[in-house]
C-alpha cells in the first residue's frame, strides 16, 4: 500500500507539471509582469544612486534598506515564477543565457561571503540594472552585437597595437630630443599617438613637427590617414557587420519561439477534435446499445397475452 500511494504521489506530481508550467508561462508572457519587474530593476537602479549620498544614507537608512529588501523578494518571486514556467521543460531554462544571468545575480544575493563583502555586494546589485535588457529588445541585440563583434575587435585591437608600436618607435627617433614631454620614451609616444588618433590636437603637433622637420608633415599624415580613418572605419564595419547578425539571431528565435507556440496551438486543436469524435463515437454507441437491449419486461421472459383474446 505505501509502494502504491508514493508511486500514486508521483504520478500526480508528474501529471500536474505541464498545467503548472501552463500558468506561471501565462504569467511570465504578460505584459503585467514584464511592465513590474522593469520597474522595480529601475526602482533598484535608483536605490543605488540614492546610497551615493551619505546624508541620505543616514537619514533614511532603515527605509532604504527596507526598500532593497522588497526589490530582492521582487526578483526572487520572478526568478522562482520563470523556474515554474519550465517545470515540464527544466533543461530549456538553463539554455537561456539571460535566464542564467538572472539566476546569478539573484543567488549571488543570498552566498554569505557576498553578502559580507560590500563592494563585491554592491557591484552585484549594479548587474541587476543590465537585466533591463531582457525588457528592452534593441538593448538586448546591441549587446548581442557588442558580445559577436569581440574577436573582430581583438584583431582589431592587435593591428592597432602595432601600428602605435611602430609610430612610436619612429616618432621617439625624430622627435625625441625635440620634443621629450611627448616622445621622450616609447610609452608617452603611444599616449600621444593614441590621444592623436581622435585628431585631437593634431594641429599643434602639425606645427611641433613642421619646426623639427618637413618629413613630420607626411608622418603625421599617413598616421592619420591609417589610424583614424582606415582603422576607426574597419572597427565600425565589424561593429555593423555583428549588428546585422544580431538582429538577424533575434528574428530567428522569434520565429523559433513563433512556431513552438503554433506547434502547441495545432496539438491543442488536434486534441480537441480528438476528444469532440470521441464523444460523438461514445453517444453514437451509447444510443446503439439502448436501441440493442430489449424493455425490461420482455428481458424478464414474461408472458403477454395477444390483443384480442377472450382470456
Amino acid at each position: 500500500m505505501p509502494e502504491q500511494q508514493g508511486q500514486t504521489s508521483t504520478i500526480r506530481l508528474r501529471a500536474g507539471r505541464p498545467e503548472l508550467a501552463r500558468r506561471c508561462r501565462d504569467i511570465t508572457e504578460s505584459r503585467w509582469f514584464a511592465l513590474t519587474v522593469f520597474a522595480v530593476i529601475l526602482l533598484n537602479a535608483a536605490l543605488l544612486g540614492l546610497e551615493t549620498y551619505s546624508g541620505l544614507v543616514e537619514e533614511w537608512h532603515r527605509w532604504l534598506r527596507l526598500a532593497e529588501h522588497g526589490c530582492l523578494v521582487v526578483f526572487t518571486a520572478e526568478i522562482a515564477v520563470r523556474l515554474a514556467a519550465h517545470a515540464d521543460r527544466p533543461r530549456d531554462f538553463f539554455k537561456d543565457p539571460w535566464n542564467l544571468f538572472d539566476l546569478a545575480v539573484v543567488v549571488c544575493a543570498f552566498l554569505p561571503v557576498v553578502r559580507e563583502n560590500t563592494t563585491v555586494l554592491r557591484l552585484l546589485r549594479l548587474a541587476r540594472v543590465l537585466r533591463t535588457a531582457r525588457f528592452l529588445p534593441q538593448l538586448r541585440i546591441v549587446l548581442v552585437a557588442v558580445a559577436r563583434s569581440l574577436p573582430g575587435t581583438l584583431s582589431f585591437l592587435l593591428v592597432g597595437a602595432l601600428l602605435l608600436y611602430v609610430y612610436a618607435m619612429v616618432g621617439w627617433v625624430f622627435f625625441g630630443r625635440h620634443d621629450p614631454e611627448h616622445y621622450g620614451s616609447i610609452g608617452r609616444a603611444v599616449l600621444t599617438l593614441f590621444l592623436l588618433m581622435t585628431l585631437d590636437g593634431i594641429g599643434d603637433a602639425v606645427h611641433a613637427g613642421l619646426a623639427v622637420s618637413r618629413w613630420s608633415l607626411a608622418y603625421y599624415a599617413s598616421y592619420v590617414l591609417i589610424a583614424s580613418f582606415v582603422l576607426v572605419n574597419v572597427l565600425i564595419g565589424v561593429v555593423i557587420t555583428s549588428l546585422d547578425e544580431a538582429r538577424e539571431m533575434e528574428r530567428e528565435e522569434e520565429a523559433v519561439e513563433g512556431g513552438h507556440r503554433a506547434a502547441q496551438e495545432r496539438q491543442h486543436l488536434l486534441l480537441a477534435e480528438r476528444i469532440v469524435t470521441a464523444r460523438q463515437a461514445l453517444d453514437a454507441l451509447e444510443r446503439d446499445l439502448a436501441r440493442a437491449v430489449p424493455p425490461p419486461r420482455e428481458a424478464a421472459g414474461g408472458f403477454r397475452p395477444p390483443e384480442g383474446s377472450g382470456d
